[in-house]
């Protein structure tokens, strides 16, 4: 009888003596996917806290950033629509030929200074490299002109020496055509071409875009063309009134045609940059509040988990004091 009484005595007290006294306690209480591995502490509740205040700060800015880009995107549209009739008449008079093949091609990039926009800016970047790679020849030169910090990052890594210009900060003030016209101005003055290559993103809504490359031939090539007889044969057509030679008249055109063009292009990336801005905001707020929910749910268990832990603990006590 008193081997019987030892025995019964030794099963009631083995998990208290056992190498882990409270994982088998734990185990017939707590359910095993809630249970931290053997030597690991549970998550501390205040490191949720933390995370979780973290989280929502920063749902707060994305939300914050996406009402600002909603509000510049409304100032700008307007002004993008508008200057669309501007180009209109030069492309029914010059056209826009892209499959004209000259040696000396400018490349202009158009890109935002800032991030947190989506992919427009490396679709752009990505076009400008492939349009490089199609008119590269052994007689022909291709350059970039950078309009952007995000274009100017991606291409000065393998394209450094083929940047002849570089703008930055254009929308750092409310964008009108004076201020494009002096940028169009100062390409002009130090770029030699004989075909401008405009790319930028134009805009169609909020979550689309459709990546565009505009043609602006030089005065020189324009009359090639149209003596050749080609798609500009019918310039011949026209009539010259004033002093005026037909060179001087294509020049004043081509200069206002690129200076229009160029207006358009920054509008319209503009826009694209908004837009995109505020898709990549609203899906980053929806995530946070996935990941909020989530965190939620580990700090109700992590909390749960303290709690039964500290019963446990209270229970083999008042136990043992009674054994």
């Amino acid at each position: 009888m008193a081997m019987a009484a030892l025995r019964r005595e030794g099963r009631r007290f083995a998990p208290l003596i056992s190498p882990h006294p409270m994982a088998a306690i734990r185990s017939s209480i707590v359910p095993a996917e809630e249970q931290a591995p053997l030597g690991v502490r549970s998550i501390s509740t205040q490191i949720v806290r933390n995370r979780m205040k973290s989280v929502k700060n920063i749902q707060k800015i994305t939300k914050a950033m996406k009402m600002v880009a909603a509000s510049k995107l409304r100032a700008i549209q307007a002004k993008a629509e508008n200057s669309r009739g501007l180009w209109q008449p030069f492309t029914a008079l010059l056209g826009d030929t892209p499959s004209v093949q000259v040696k000396k091609d400018v490349i202009v990039t158009i890109s935002s200074d800032k991030g947190l926009c989506g992919g427009i800016n490396s679709t752009s970047v990505k076009i400008s490299k492939a349009l490089n790679k199609l008119n590269s020849g052994p007689d022909k030169e291709t350059k970039y002109v950078i309009l952007g910090e995000k274009a100017k990052a991606q291409l000065i890594r393998d394209s450094k020496k083929d940047i002849v210009l570089v703008l930055t900060e254009l929308q750092k003030n409310p964008l009108n055509y004076t201020q494009v016209s002096v940028l169009a101005d100062d390409i002009l003055k130090n770029v030699e071409f004989d075909a401008l290559r405009i790319i930028f993103n134009k805009f169609q809504s909020v979550v689309a875009f459709l990546p565009t490359v505009s043609t602006v031939l030089s005065p020189e090539i324009v009359e090639r063309e149209a003596e050749s007889g080609g798609k500009l044969g019918e310039l011949d057509s026209y009539e010259i009134e004033g002093g005026e030679t037909k060179s001087e008249i294509l020049q004043n055109l081509a200069e206002f045609q690129f200076s229009c063009v160029l207006f358009n292009a920054v509008l319209e990336n503009a826009c694209s940059e908004q837009g995109a801005r505020m898709s990549a905001m609203d899906s980053s707020s929806r995530n946070a509040g996935d990941m909020l929910d989530r965190l939620t749910l580990t700090y109700n268990r992590t909390r749960q988990a303290s709690i039964t832990t500290e019963l446990i603990e209270i229970i083999s006590g008042a136990s043992a004091l009674e054994g």
